[in-house]
């Protein structure tokens, strides 16, 4: 499920390194993550996200990415995961996670 975590990574708290794959169908956001997307100014009314910093190509793309999230215990899809309190950092198809429990 994760890969081993580089000692510069354990260092500043990340427990988890995580693949990244693509997937033919997005992946749902679950209702709860849509509330905090929606309370944190990420998502507007209508369900569009508005992401500071990343463009709507990337946004699309990250539609189409899956992580088995080791929090979770299920697959969710990346833009989940990047909103995430655990997301650190993403790296060349892999992403760090900080694994605390919610």
């Amino acid at each position: 499920m994760s890969e081993a975590v580089p000692e510069e990574a354990k260092q500043v708290g990340v427990k988890y390194l995580v693949p990244i794959r693509g997937v033919e169908k997005s992946v749902k956001l679950t209702d709860q993550a849509r509330a905090e997307l929606q309370a944190s100014g990420m998502m507007d009314d209508k369900g569009k996200l508005k992401i500071k910093g990343v463009s709507p190509k990337m946004i699309k793309r990250m539609k189409l990415e899956a992580v088995d999230c080791p929090v979770l215990k299920q697959e969710v899809g990346f833009l989940q995961c990047y909103v995430c309190k655990n997301f650190f950092s993403r790296t060349m198809g892999k992403t760090y996670c900080r694994g605390e429990p919610f």
